[in-house]
């Protein structure tokens, strides 16, 4: 009973991340935005670090951090005097290079640094699911509340301003989203692996989709069944639950694109 209680925990939770980051994922994918998925991620861990340094609930600090973090990297996309990627390289190795050492000089007991880098979807509470379903919730109504803005702004960011969309308040918002996403999913695939949770559902999802929505349901799909493939090898070969999960979903993304390859041909 008690190996189905918090296997059934670790399913909800990560279909409940899945549910979320597939359409997120998608305008990851189409503005190209990855390396700021990767920033905000390796931000998450100096935010762990400031919680258990200030002895209050990490989530608070990290996401502070990614508030910060947010502000940063949306300002960072109009400044000209590093390329981005390279801007966004720094911020990102930088702030993880700070969150290891912070958290180097603190009690091992205190944190488990394995945990949150590669994730520990099995340790999943009751409380974990009521944060991950409600924040879950607050994004996709934010998602469709603004689907048009954010969809004219990822197909062309000009246009998006010629038709009156505030595209850099639609920028922070994305950053925003972000940020929720990967707090909430920091306990299932870890701080080093969530942008592939993002990215690559919505990837494999862009092999058969023909309408921007299509594509985000497809993408939801997709991450879903990552993740039940990934606890299923997690549990058959005793494999890291989070590196499992983003493996799988790669092997979905390479046999999807293997089969649209024959399909064209």
């Amino acid at each position: 009973m008690l190996l189905e209680g918090f296997m059934l925990r670790a399913l909800a939770g990560g279909i409940g991340i899945a549910l979320v980051a597939g359409p997120l994922g998608c305008f990851v994918v189409w503005r190209r935005m990855a390396y700021f998925g990767d920033a905000l991620a390796h931000g998450a861990l100096l935010g762990v670090a400031l919680g258990f340094a200030l002895e209050v609930d990490p989530n608070l600090t990290t996401l502070a951090a990614f508030v910060l973090f947010a502000l940063i990297l949306t300002g960072l996309q109009g400044r000209q005097e590093l390329a981005t990627d390279t801007l966004l390289g720094i911020l990102s190795h930088g702030a993880l290079a700070m969150g290891l050492v912070a958290v180097s000089f603190m009690d091992p007991l205190r944190v488990d640094l394995m945990g949150y880098l590669l994730g520990d979807i099995l340790s999943v509470s009751v409380v974990d699911l009521a944060w991950i379903f409600g924040g879950g919730a607050l994004v996709l109504v934010v998602l469709a509340a603004l689907w048009t803005n954010l969809l004219t702004m990822a197909v062309h960011e000009e246009l998006a301003r010629a038709e009156g969309v505030p595209v850099a308040a639609m920028r922070l918002v994305l950053m925003m989203l972000m940020s929720v996403v990967i707090l909430l999913a920091m306990k299932i695939v870890g701080i080093l692996l969530i942008t592939a949770l993002l990215i690559v559902p919505a990837a494999t999802a862009r092999h058969f989709a023909r309408t921007p929505e299509t594509m985000a349901l497809l993408a939801a799909m997709f991450g879903g069944m990552a993740v039940l493939g990934g606890l299923f090898a997690s549990l058959t070969w005793d494999t890291p639950s989070g590196p499992s999960i983003v493996a799988a979903a790669v092997l979905l993304f390479s046999v999807s694109a293997l089969a649209r390859g024959l399909v064209q041909r």
